[in-house]
């Protein structure tokens, strides 16, 4: 009996109908209808009725299904109601409509009988069992449902449990563990392959969900699962084999090191598969995709199969033989100018990007061996497949056999260069491409130790008949080019550029444009020195760019477009004459003509307007009126983002470029990312116009701030939008100082308008790398303001943003303390580089931090203390931490309260006065450097109280200086800030020193100070008052102190006034000993006794 009116039920089965209408026109008043009439009016009575539709129309398949599919897309909905800002649909009703509608639709799920109509109903049981789940409800008669499914005489029926449990496996409680884990392992044995898959993909989804403890209890059942494969690889059939092996990949992402008991032999089974060419080639590219899954998720367990190294990289180089099939002379390869045809789902690259991932995941001590015992014999095969494929694994395996690779550079080139000269048009391709990557993988080493033997190779092949092969020559260029210095090019420039003018007259449009691309990285890398193929080469850009703008050529005018800029560039504003007007002129025309939103032209634009500023500086701000609008336009952009409904339009969404779809609560999201790249770009750009143009940027400053700047630090759809975009908000403030002035009302209502902005992402920004650059603008912007620029207000602000950041990042160490304690060896050895890729992030936040600290202590001094002080507590616990990198910023932190607060830090000697002791004696040398220099404040700026102190703390400085190896690099800067320490105590604060001659005496011998130009100031200013005294230190020892100061001098770490004293006292005291000044230069090799010499006239 239907709960529904008798007119509602009429009305909403014609609704139905003419939603599925081939007449667009009728479809979309049908679809307004449903959306007004029902969704937002009554979807309690929609979800009802679509539910007695499934139930009442049994002889039409065709409607219950799509009734379903209806149901799903209203559920899935989101609404406001008076409580709450948005809900989900279902989760919105009543508890009691709720109730009716579940137990309606449960039923058409379980009396349902054609499999497809069941899939539907169960994909809408799903979304309300998500709904209820993530909301903190139950619904404890589905679970219930399920189980009874599971045990059904109809395979169908079974299947379906099993589809809604790895939809929603969150239904499954810890009180089920035991009932679940029987119901697995019955299905597992199941005689229907079909239910026995839809329990593999349910027990993966499943296991997603189990913390590590938990997920133990169920490991006992992986051999069950892996039995199901060997009958259904035996029955040939690709697409159940390749279902079962993508619940098995998720698996392993999962736990991989479940399978390590079984692991040798399902390496054997997934070989067996990969070798088997009845399967599908999508099927066997899962099998090693299985076997690449373990290699990222546990590659320790991968090195030490006895097997897995061999098999897989024969497996791989395998694969990457299977190309070109008919077509062995390449006769249709050659005619496709379609280079960047999508060959990802073809074997050859399925094997090339697995053997990447193999080399990087394994390293080169576990894959090079095994892969250098294939390549010289496929080198020196007859079949061309063998060859290419030897040289397409050198170009995947490089990156991550590096460290192994570089060494023997030599031996791997002997194999590579002859290729060059194959007589097969694809394998002099590959060999291009593998000293392509090469160039990139072993720069700078490739381009110093072996640019000769690359390239008289190239240039050779630029040459080619073949019009594919020349062009990758040319792309192979672009890599050596952009890692090789100057110096290296100029003597090949003759040759590279006349082989690269001729591709310019290639009949191939596309070689053309290879080749302007390749000319613009020559002239970017060697910059002045292209200044003499200028004449020859701009002439003929600009008539490219001339040039009426047909469709086809599009991309070429855009490539000499990027090529002419680059080359202004490189030969700079003079060499460029009157020219570089009319390269901005044409800039412009073609600007004005591009109306076809998909013109490449429009994107290289923007880039080459940025460099034509760079090149023109002030010059360029005339054409500033036109080249803003489209970029302010493109950085404005909002987020393209569209939610899907159903499984169509998903797939309709994968297939096109420039979307990513994002999977977010039963949802999936598409987002345009072409157009997020679009909006970084046109962002970039601003902070390159702001940098260059300084003040004279300011009219656009504020707009863009408030409209592009300050939103796209919020923006999470791209997190590149933000990187740049707190880039650019310093860059903004910089070109107002420049153009109002440092104490100018406009600066400062520029940054009242920013500030609130930027304290807000220091709280709400949740992502570690992202926070660090959001900490960076911060201090970045204050330093531009260059005063007290913080109201007490915002002080608390930015405290409860480091309060909220300090807190997370201790529980992360706290995280990783625990994870570590439980872990077995496997584990740590695996996921070492991704710990340290945490830690090095935790630090460069905490670094960012103090740099923020540092910035609003220099501008606000002791005003910030009372805000300060709510964390003493956390900075007592870091500076006592056994982790150094926390002892370090507590130091740094207190560091800056002795240098900005004065004799205000006195106050809080009891937290500072022993870590800077304690610090002097650090196994760090970074702790080490941050204890001598806040000694060394203390002593220029804390005041008498700090005085005795001081006095005692010389015995520790000295400490610094006394470890073995003072000088090395890791501890000069300590050695040296220690050095500096000692002459501000006896400089500024020596009231409590114990016999300070004797203290002068042994400081001497500290010096010199070359390399921290913060410190050498201080130390040879107290040199320079020593002389001034005439102490006996210094006048005792004339050459050891004219061999400190010249030593100063060579390394240039004396300025100003400092300098000009150290040396009138130095050369007073050569004078007045009688010294022979010849004499003293003997000390110096001659190149720096002629910059001395420079110095004392």
């Amino acid at each position: 009996m239907s709960l529904l009116p008798a007119d509602a039920t009429a009305e909403l089965s014609q609704l139905l109908q003419a939603l599925q209408s081939a007449d667009n026109s009728h479809r979309a008043q049908a679809e307004e209808h449903l959306q007004n009439n029902w969704t937002n009016t009554r979807p309690e009575m929609l979800l009802m009725g679509l539910v007695e539709h499934i139930a009442a129309h049994r002889d039409s398949p065709a409607a219950r299904s799509f009734a379903a599919v209806i149901f799903r897309r209203i559920a899935i909905k989101t609404r406001k109601t008076p409580t709450s800002e948005n809900t989900d649909m279902f989760i919105s009703l009543s508890p009691e409509q709720g109730l009716a509608i579940r137990s309606k639709l449960l039923e058409t799920l379980v009396t349902e009988t054609e499999r497809a109509v069941r899939n539907k109903i169960s994909d809408a049981v799903a979304e309300i069992a998500r709904q209820y789940s993530e909301n903190g409800d139950s619904w404890p008669e589905l679970l219930q449902s399920l189980f009874e499914l599971s045990r059904d005489s109809d395979s169908g029926k079974r299947e379906i449990a099993f589809r809604v449990f790895k939809t929603t496996p969150g239904i499954i409680g810890r009180q089920h563990e035991d009932p679940v884990a029987h119901a697995f392992t019955v299905a597992f044995k199941d005689e229907s392959v079909a239910v026995r898959l839809a329990a593999m993909e349910a027990f993966a989804a499943f296991f997603r969900t189990l913390n590590k403890r938990i997920a133990a209890k169920y490991h006992s059942l992986l051999p069950e699962v892996l039995n199901i494969l060997p009958p259904i690889k035996d029955s040939q059939d690709s697409e159940d084999l390749s279902t079962a092996l993508l619940a098995l990949i998720e698996l392993a992402e999962t736990a991989p090191r479940m399978f390590k008991p079984l692991f040798s032999v399902l390496v054997q089974f997934c070989v067996s598969v990969i070798q088997d060419k009845e399967l599908s080639d999508i099927c066997r590219q899962n099998a090693l995709e299985l076997m690449a899954t373990f290699a990222d998720y546990a590659p320790s367990m991968c090195r030490k199969d006895p097997s897995y190294t061999n098999d897989m990289i024969t497996q791989c180089l395998s694969l990457m033989t299977d190309l070109g099939e008919d077509d062995d002379d390449a006769s249709e390869w050659l005619r496709s100018d379609d280079l960047d045809q999508e060959e990802s789902d073809q074997n050859h690259v399925a094997g090339e990007q697995c053997m990447d991932r193999l080399a990087n995941k394994l390293g080169g001590a576990v894959v090079l061996a095994p892969t250098f015992n294939w390549l010289p014999r496929m080198m020196q095969s007859p079949a061309w497949r063998d060859r290419h494929a030897a040289l397409m694994a050198i170009s995947a395996i490089s990156e991550g056999c590096r460290d192994q690779m570089i060494g023997e550079l030599k031996q791997v080139l002997d194999l590579v260069v002859p290729c060059l000269r194959d007589p097969h048009p694809r394998v002099r391709w590959a060999g291009c491409n593998a000293l392509g990557q090469m160039s990139t993988d072993f720069a700078p080493t490739m381009q110093k130790d072996f640019y000769d033997v690359v390239l008289t190779a190239i240039i050779p092949v630029l040459d080619s008949p073949e019009a594919r092969v020349k062009s990758h020559a040319a792309a192979a260029l672009v890599n050596f080019c952009e890692e090789a210095e100057k110096s290296i090019l100029e003597p090949y420039l003759n040759d590279l550029l006349g082989h690269l003018y001729r591709l310019l007259q290639d009949e191939k449009r596309y070689v053309q444009e290879q080749a302007l691309s390749t000319i613009a990285t020559i002239a970017d890398a060697a910059e002045q020195a292209f200044g003499q193929y200028y004449d020859t080469l701009m002439p003929l850009l600009v008539s490219v760019l001339q040039r009426e703008n047909v469709k086809d050529y599009r991309l070429l005018r855009a490539k000499a477009m990027e090529c002419a800029t680059l080359i202004a560039l490189a030969v700079g504003r003079e060499r460029l004459g009157q020219d570089a007007m009319v390269l901005v002129q044409l800039l412009a025309t073609i600007q004005q003509n591009i109306s076809d939103p998909d013109d490449p032209q429009a994107q290289y634009l923007m880039h080459c307007w940025g460099r034509m500023c760079r090149v023109l500086g002030k010059e360029f701000l005339p054409f500033l009126p036109n080249v803003m609008p489209p970029l302010l336009e493109l950085a404005s952009a909002k987020a393209d983002i569209q939610l899907l409904d159903d499984d169509e339009q998903i797939e309709q969404f994968q297939q096109e470029d420039g979307w990513e779809l994002v999977p977010l609560r039963g949802k999936t999201i598409g987002i345009r990312t072409s157009a997020m790249e679009d909006k970084h770009m046109a962002i970039e750009l601003l902070v390159v116009y702001a940098q260059v143009l300084e003040g004279d940027f300011a009219p656009y400053a504020a707009e863009i701030m408030e409209q592009i700047a300050l939103p796209g630090l919020a923006f999470f759809f791209h997190d590149p939008v933000r990187f740049v975009s707190a880039k650019l908000v310093p860059q903004l403030l910089s070109s107002y100082r420049n153009h109002y002035g440092p104490d100018s009302n406009e600066l400062m209502g520029l940054w009242r308008a920013s500030v609130d902005k930027l304290l807000e992402v220091l709280t709400a920004e949740p992502a570690i790398d992202t926070l660090a650059e959001m900490y960076q603008c911060f201090y970045e912007s204050v330093e531009v303001v260059g005063k007290p620029c913080l109201e007490v207000q915002h002080m608390i602000r930015f405290m409860d943003g480091v309060t909220t950041t300090l807190e997370d990042y201790k529980d992360r160490v706290a995280q990783r303390a625990l994870d570590h304690a439980g872990a077995a060896p496997e584990d740590v050895e695996d996921e070492q580089e991704e710990l340290l890729l945490a830690i090095e992030d935790d630090q460069t936040l905490l670094s960012d931090m103090n740099k923020a600290f540092h910035c609003v202590f220099k501008y606000h001094g002791a005003n910030f203390l009372q805000t300060w002080e709510r964390l003493l507590p956390t900075y007592e616990g870091f500076l006592k931490s056994q982790d150094a990198t926390q002892r370090q910023w507590g130091l740094c932190i207190m560091d800056d309260v002795l240098e900005y607060c004065g004799p205000e830090s006195i106050a809080y000697a009891n937290y500072i006065s022993q870590p800077l002791l304690q610090g002097c004696r650090d196994q760090s040398p970074a702790i080490r450097q941050a204890a001598a220099y806040g000694i060394g404040v203390a002593a220029h700026r804390g005041g008498a109280a700090w005085a005795p102190f001081l006095g005692g703390a010389i015995e520790f400085l000295f400490n610094v200086i006394q470890v073995p190896e003072p000088r090395s690099e890791d501890n000069v800067y300590a050695t040296e800030n220690a050095c500096a320490a000692i002459a501000k105590i006896l400089h500024y604060n020596a009231s409590a020193v114990p016999q300070p001659d004797a203290v002068i005496a042994q400081w001497i011998d500290t010096l010199p100070v070359t390399n921290d130009e913060e410190a050498a100031p201080y130390a040879y200013a107290y040199l320079a008052e020593l002389i001034r005294k005439e102490h006996p230190v210094v006048t005792g020892q004339v050459p050891k102190v004219f061999k400190f100061v010249g030593q100063a001098l060579e390394a240039d770490v004396l300025t100003g006034t400092t300098l000009a004293q150290v040396v009138l006292n130095t050369n007073n005291l050569v004078r007045a000993s009688g010294a022979d000044p010849q004499m003293l230069m003997q000390q110096f090799p001659p190149e720096s006794q002629q910059l001395i010499r420079g110095h004392f006239g």
